[in-house]
């Protein structure tokens, strides 16, 4: 440390504490403002100013611990969210349970009042030391740094254990540093230069990996984040391949469609013998099940991804391990051919069905090329149809899938929405994500725009309801200093939570309760809200709408409005 004059014991440990993070690998602060924690904003200021890190200010800590989640999600690397005392650090609780239950790595860093101002009625004063209770690896109530070398010291260490405990390769998540600050609570200080550390000291002990073999009749089901192992090794043991769409294993050639209704099918399930599981399966009750119906005798084995606890319905999962391999040898191809052909012939049903009839009967492409001009006229009479078809939720998702590409991002809201792109969309190796660690409705908007900033050159488009839009408004708030990335939030507006009509109370409730206490319509004017927080705003009615939206995005943020029945 650069010596200052009598520099105030929070500055010390506030410069020692961020330089060291930011030496070992952190990327990106979040900070909200406030008095309390005074110390450490000016010195992620400073290391800002000089390049060394990213900052990113929001008035909302809600919205700021999802901004953090996102940008973790994409990076893997944990950022610091930093705030004041009092109500600030209870609206981070939210981002914290998704962070836990998700294993994404997270540094929350809270300004509080020394000891002697505790529990005597000081202004903005809780008891916030171990509020996030079990959702934290670690948790730290540090006293107010002291003159001396002691704060330096300390901040040192705390940035050691912060950053080593969020990233630890087994169980990544989020951690708490809470750290009492006495006025003064800044002074002027020089900040060190940032010397990048040599992660060294990392070890990864080897965990437990089994290998499978090649006789029982096996499927791979691929959860939230099971990530591209899951299909790597369907491909290797030639086993049928369940991937949920925020799996980022929804490709190759052991995909099988409409996966639900096989799984709804005891004709099938019965020859199920094994069943591998990477992440986290949230999408579907057909998967739990299956798992947890201890009448089959099935073996299931759960390769265990980053979420503190195992995947284990009904305490029925045979193993728990950390890999798997596969015994060379031939595949069973008839195996993997029931599986597939069964899917695709389920796929092609509920296409027939569920898809409007205008797609069923597109426009026939050889009669543009025909020489009678009957037929020319027939077709584009045919594609002006199918250009005004109104927008379904299958269209929707249908039209956001085709549209993104592998190096753009895709974010879903845990709403209605998802649950169609995981009946509908086919395979394509593209990165999607969604907060299914708890599959809540809030901080959707935040994540993605995380997820946004941390992404260079791409466009990270966030498909969610109109209830979920509106739940995490506050996301959309940038400050005129603040960086606007490139992304698109595409809000499926049904008037209200239409989710729940497609549960069992929907169909035993009264429309009027349904409507009152589930539905709960609204008529938000989202024009005036995009324009509000100066945001581009698009409104679609019609497919040739949808599309063009999409393919016309520009570079800041917009908000495309979709029309839907309810």
């Amino acid at each position: 440390m650069v010596p200052v004059a009598n520099p105030a014991p929070a500055s010390v440990f506030a410069a020692e504490f961020l330089t060291h993070v930011v030496e070992l690998g952190v990327e990106h602060i979040v900070l909200s403002p406030g008095a309390r924690s005074q110390a450490l904003a000016l010195v992620a200021a400073e290391l800002e100013r000089r390049g060394d890190v990213k900052l990113h200010v929001r008035i909302d800590e809600r919205a700021a611990g999802f901004l953090a989640l996102g940008l973790a999600v994409e990076t893997r690397i944990p950022a610091v969210v930093i705030t004041t005392s009092g109500s600030a650090v209870a609206n981070l609780h939210p981002a914290v349970l998704e962070a836990h239950h998700a294993g994404v790595p997270m540094i929350v860093l809270t300004a509080d009042r020394p000891e002697e101002l505790r529990e005597i009625g000081s202004n903005q004063t809780t008891h916030q030391h171990d509020i996030f209770g079990p959702a934290v690896r670690l948790s730290v109530d540090e006293p107010a740094p002291v003159p001396g070398a002691t704060a330096e010291r300390r901040g040192a260490e705390l940035a050691h254990d912060a950053f080593y405990t969020a990233t630890d390769h087994y169980a990544p998540g989020p951690v708490h540093l809470n750290v009492a600050f006495r006025e003064p609570l800044s002074s002027a200080i020089d900040v060190r230069p940032v010397e990048m550390l040599i992660q060294s000291e990392r070890r990864i002990e080897p965990g437990i990996t089994i290998e499978l073999t090649r006789g029982p009749n096996t499927i791979v089901i691929a959860g939230a984040d099971a990530g591209p192992r899951a299909e790597q090794v369907a491909h290797e043991g030639g086993w049928p391949l369940i991937a949920e769409v925020t799996s980022g294993a929804r490709f190759g050639r052991n995909l099988v469609p409409a996966y639900r209704e096989l799984l709804a099918n005891p004709e099938l399930t019965s020859q199920i013998e094994r069943i591998v599981v990477f992440g986290h399966p949230t999408l579907s009750r057909e998967i739990p099940a299956l798992i947890g119906d201890s009448s089959t005798g099935v073996q299931t084995v759960v390769v265990r991804g980053v979420a503190p606890e195992g995947y284990n319905p009904g305490l029925n999962v045979s193993s728990f391990v950390n890999d798997v391999t596969v015994e060379p040898g031939e595949t069973d191809r008839d195996w993997l051919g029931l599986w597939i052909v069964s899917g695709r012939e389920a796929f092609e049903r509920y296409e027939s069905t569920a898809i409007d009839a205008a797609l069923a009967t597109a426009p026939n492409v050889t009669a543009s090329r025909s020489d009678s001009m009957e037929d020319k006229k027939a077709f584009l009479a045919a594609e002006l149809a199918a250009s005004r078809v109104k927008i379904s939720r299958e269209l929707l998702v249908d039209a956001v899938w085709r549209s993104t590409w592998p190096h753009d991002r895709l974010v879903f809201a845990a709403s209605r929405l998802i649950r169609v792109a995981d009946k509908f969309v086919g395979g394509k190796k593209i990165s999607v994500h969604a907060n299914r660690g708890l599959a809540g409705i809030d901080g959707t908007i935040g994540t993605g725009i995380g997820i946004a900033l941390a992404t260079e050159n791409a466009l990270t488009r966030i498909v969610v309801g109109d209830l979920a839009a509106l739940h995490d408004a506050g996301s959309m708030l940038f400050g005129t200093q603040e960086e606007r990335p490139r992304v698109q939030v595409i809000v499926g507006n049904d008037g209200g939570g239409t989710i729940f009509d497609a549960l069992e109370v929907g169909q035993t409730a009264s429309a009027e309760n349904m409507d009152r206490v589930f539905l709960t319509p609204q008529q938000v004017d989202l024009e005036a809200l995009a324009t509000a927080y100066g945001w581009g705003y698009t409104k679609v009615a019609t497919v040739s709408d949808l599309e063009r939206a999409l393919t016309g995005a520009g570079d800041g943020p917009e908000l495309v409005e979709v029309e839907l029945e309810r």
